[in-house]
């Protein structure tokens, strides 16, 4: 099912989009791109590319969403000559003619967008020659696979929105999902949330977050 979406453009001149059935934006009103950057970028990537260096990293995002996350991450794969196997969850995918619209290839200077948008569900994709990427239409909830990660960036909506997707037991699937050293980051940093990951065996860490946001998490697998 196509989620039920309209676009708009956040502070610093990057497309979110709206969800009209929650009433929620994908990403902050105050950045879209300042925010996926901090949280998912400096957080998570960079410090999985210290801690598993020299090794292909597998990233998995709940929340595939508009696709910035994993733009983003293409970009740095590039730079960094780093290849990358990126497993994208989402339940309600984008319409094409929404997606078609969004602005991060200009902004930025990529070609990524019509790829990752385009490509298949339910298959992997050579993206460019570092990052292949997996997207898969289904629930996180309902998700069955043997694939452990390096690396998680969890893009839920907010837990006003959708409580079930922050409960323990989605933080021990999560913790499961994790190799040994992995890293989990995520943009809201309320107790209960840090609580949950804490019970599922994660070591909580508080950072601070783009603009607007006191503060965000990242927890790791010991």
């Amino acid at each position: 099912m196509k989620a039920d979406v309209r676009l708009m453009i956040t502070a610093d001149g990057s497309h979110t989009a709206i969800n009209q059935i929650l009433d929620k934006t994908y990403h902050s009103v105050h950045g879209a791109y300042q925010e996926s950057q901090r949280v998912y970028i400096e957080l998570g990537l960079f410090a999985a590319f210290e801690m598993f260096d020299d090794q292909e990293l597998c990233i998995f995002e709940m929340g595939f969403g508009t696709g910035l996350n994993a733009l983003l991450t293409a970009r740095e794969a590039e730079r960094h000559k780093r290849r990358i196997n990126y497993v994208a969850i989402e339940a309600y995918p984008l319409p094409s003619d929404e997606a078609r619209l969004l602005n991060y290839d200009d902004l930025f200077g990529t070609n990524y967008l019509p790829s990752l948008h385009e490509s298949p569900w339910n298959e992997p994709v050579d993206l460019t020659t570092y990052i292949r990427l997996t997207k898969l239409e289904e629930q996180l909830q309902n998700l069955q696979t043997s694939s452990r990660f390096h690396l998680i960036y969890y893009d839920a909506f907010a837990p006003t929105a959708q409580p079930e997707l922050w409960e323990p037991e989605i933080f021990e699937q999560l913790a499961n999902l994790l190799l040994p050293g992995g890293i989990l980051t995520t943009y809201c940093s309320r107790s209960y949330v840090q609580r949950n990951m804490r019970a599922a065996g994660l070591t909580v860490e508080k950072h601070p977050g783009p603009l607007h946001k006191r503060d965000i998490l990242r927890a790791v697998k010991r």
